[in-house]
């Protein structure tokens, strides 16, 4: 223990033992040089390469015994000579233009180029010995600028800094700029950058004939109309959710919360299945409406109106969420002096609450509005003929005709929708002061609803709820009987029973059902990206809180910027990026892995925030004046006081694994299929029982894992004396 205590100590040293085996012992790429005949790794090395032709491997080779050089010369603050940040500077600079200038030339020498010969030589991918000089590189960067006072010279916050960015310039930024790259080629790979222009302004794209006559719109126009009305029902009905919860006496406010967490934990999938089986041409709510008051049977369901009502009851509960904090949040002495003045329920509600209102409004529209326009599981169950860009970007990608500059020049329209809604956001809020809570006394009473707000709340309410609990009686009772979409009610146990069934022999269990390597896979993936997303969102709230350093602003910035791309737009990117050298790893479980991490790790990061925010940080400084390091403070100091935090990012970062599909459909392979792709192929061949029965199976084990993550990560115990001892503890509300 104490070894390892010593090496994390010297770091520095750590660092440069990395980078001489990642030179000297570990193979550089994938595959093994040609001229060896496959054989052992250690002729793969970045040495024995170079020996053998590979001659720009020779600056990671120079550079690490440059600084095993100045290690000797130096001792052990050997960081701070002044030959290491320009050693490892232009060695950083070479790294990465022989690692990512494939394609690129310049000044050549017999046909072979000087910047990137590599390009020519047909380099493979990156293997073990490449992605640790990486990390050593960037270890021994982050020691040299923590010995010349980045961060105050705390040398842990300095290498936790330095090695996010790395992390989010390669898995956030990286992606992007090829995907934008991809849109100048066409689809045999020919430079062709007028055709950027001819992509954008195909007529199927903005075509306006569903306004001024009877044809249909281009896809972005349906796309833009589809998100805006989502966002305006699902934030209507959130705040109408949230109005009852909070300003109303309904006496089962315990059961709406309930029902509102269902559809967070629901495979998205899930709700379009459920309303072609109630409302579809042969739906149960179709059929009794034909046989009792001879309503005509149509496909109403399939479009624009289907879609959308799945969408919003998808969303809603997010947004309700959202807004509840909001709502509770307000200052109730602001509200009664407007009383106090002589105005009316229905005015104060006008001038006083629903501008306070304004920031959760605005928040829940935004949220709702990026995730309908990433949605990809309800538009291809329920979308018919209206097309919209998650759609056609997946059949961009997958369809018959591999066509990414297509796909990319979809994707950067996705993406310019989704920051024009950030921006017009934060004009819409402007600079205006919405602060209620602060240290004075607000003992004041909530002002009740004005009776017309209440009553348009109840009628908002009462038909949602109706309608989710019919969506999760088909959820119930849809994987348990024959069929249930021609309304055959045997109970039955096949679908379960061919998506996972097992026998114990002589050998041990063996499982045959079809769904297993999907189900292995989620949960093997979503466990494995629960804890690092959590890790990396965590240290990163962290260091925005409790750090001060040289672009912290921006630093927030970036990390924040990953929530903002829609799920199908980072799908295509990581191909695009990912899918060729020198880190090809689609097809892989790691892309799944750091596709679930960069995607989730902003939520954790703001939980954390929040949570660090009430925190005094007299605790930590009371740690570090004891002699504990940075490291040591944040895992025996803050981590315990943040554990609400943490079990917050963890659940997220589980669940959207478990349900994701917008993004992992573009990156799954047969090798590694997901539930949520094993879940849309069974609703494209029609099998809606299956697909319901295994989407029942992922909501009791996600329901399982959060009790479970609960017990691992524990509560937090502040030390609380209980002031009223003899009273039985209230009941929490949420």
């Amino acid at each position: 223990m104490r070894t390892g205590l010593v090496l994390l100590n010297r770091i520095g040293g750590l660092w440069l033992l990395l980078g001489l085996a990642a030179v000297l012992v570990l193979p550089w790429y994938k595959v093994p040089p040609p001229d060896m005949g496959g054989g052992p790794s250690l002729f793969g090395t970045a040495l024995t390469e170079a020996l053998i032709g590979r001659w720009w491997l020779l600056p990671p080779i120079l550079a690490a015994l440059a600084f095993a050089a100045v290690r000797i010369l130096a001792g052990e603050r050997w960081q701070a000579h002044r030959l290491v940040p320009w050693i490892a500077g232009i060695t950083a600079v070479l790294y990465l233009a022989q690692a990512f200038g494939i394609g690129l030339r310049g000044p050549a020498i017999g046909g072979i180029s000087l910047l990137f010969p590599m390009a020519e030589a047909g380099q493979p991918g990156l293997g073990p010995g490449g992605f640790v000089f990486g990390i050593a590189l960037t270890g021994i960067i982050a020691e040299a600028l923590a010995v010349r006072g980045f961060c105050r010279g705390e040398r842990f916050a300095a290498n936790a800094v330095v090695f996010i960015v790395v992390l989010l310039s390669l898995f956030v930024f990286f992606p992007i700029l090829r995907l934008g790259s991809a849109a100048l080629f066409s689809p045999d790979g020919i430079f062709q950058p007028g055709l950027f222009i001819t992509r954008l302004t195909a007529p199927d794209l903005w075509g306006l004939n569903c306004l001024i006559g009877d044809g249909r719109c281009g896809v972005v126009i349906n796309t833009l109309m589809l998100g805006i009305l989502s966002g305006i029902f699902s934030t209507a009905l959130g705040l109408a959710l949230a109005l009852i919860v909070a300003r109303t006496g309904f006496r089962f406010k315990g059961a709406l919360r309930a029902v509102s967490i269902l559809p967070i934990i629901t495979p998205p999938f899930v709700v379009g299945v459920a309303i072609i089986v109630l409302f579809g041409r042969t739906g149960v709510v179709t059929g009794w409406l034909d046989f009792l008051f001879d309503v005509p049977r149509t496909r109403w369901v399939y479009g624009l109106p289907g879609i959308l009502l799945a969408q919003v009851l998808a969303f809603a509960p997010i947004t309700f969420l959202v807004l509840l904090g909001t709502v509770e949040a307000i200052n109730p002495t602001l509200e009664e002096a407007s009383k106090t003045l002589g105005g009316k329920p229905l005015a104060t509600f006008r001038t006083v609450t629903w501008p306070l209102l304004r920031p959760g409004i605005a928040a829940a529209f935004l949220l709702a509005f990026i995730e309908s326009l990433a949605d990809f599981g309800n538009p291809i169950v329920l979308g018919g003929g209206y097309d919209v860009l998650s759609i056609r970007i997946f059949f961009a990608v997958v369809g018959a005709r591999y066509d990414l500059g297509n796909a990319s020049v979809l994707a950067i329209i996705l993406l310019t929708l989704t920051l024009s809604a950030f921006w017009l956001q934060t004009r819409w809020l402007g600079k205006k002061s919405y602060v209620t809570v602060t240290g004075k006394s607000d003992a004041g009473l909530f002002a009740p609803l004005p009776g017309p707000i209440k009553t348009a709340a109840y009628l908002a309410m009462i038909p949602w709820v109706l309608f989710t609990l019919g969506v999760y009686a088909i959820v119930v009772i849809g994987g348990f009987v024959s069929d249930i979409a021609r309304f055959d009610l045997v109970p039955t146990f096949r679908h379960l029973s061919t998506a996972f069934s097992f026998e114990i022999g002589a050998t041990g269990l063996e499982l045959y059902g079809s769904a297993w390597d999907s189900l292995r896979t989620t949960l093997l993936v979503s466990a494995i990206a629960a804890p690092l997303t959590t890790a990396v969102g965590i240290l990163t709230a962290y260091l925005i809180s409790r750090q001060d350093f040289a672009g912290k602003g921006a630093f927030e910035f970036g990390t924040m910027l990953s929530f903002a791309i829609p799920g199908t737009v980072v799908g295509v990117s990581y191909v695009a990026a990912f899918n060729v050298p020198p880190v090809d790893i689609t097809g892989t479980m790691a892309i799944l892995v750091i596709c679930f991490m960069f995607r989730n790790m902003p939520v954790g990061m703001r939980a954390g925030i929040a949570a660090l925010s009430q925190i005094d940080r007299s605790m930590e400084e009371a740690s570090q004046t004891m002699g504990a390091s940075g490291l040591s403070t944040l895992r025996t100091v803050v981590l315990p006081l943040i554990r609400p935090a943490i079990f917050t990012s963890m659940v997220y970062a589980f669940v959207t694994a478990m349900t994701a599909v917008s993004a992992v459909i573009f990156l799954v392979s047969a090798r590694h299929n997901m539930a949520t792709a094993y879940i849309m192929g069974r609703v494209e061949n029609g099998e809606y029982p299956l697909a319901i029965a295994y989407s029942a199976v992922l909501m009791i084990i996600m329901i399982v894992s959060i009790v479970i993550i609960q017990l691992l990560i524990g509560r937090r115990q502040l030390g609380r004396r209980s002031e009223l001892q003899n009273t039985p503890p209230a009941i929490p509300a949420e």
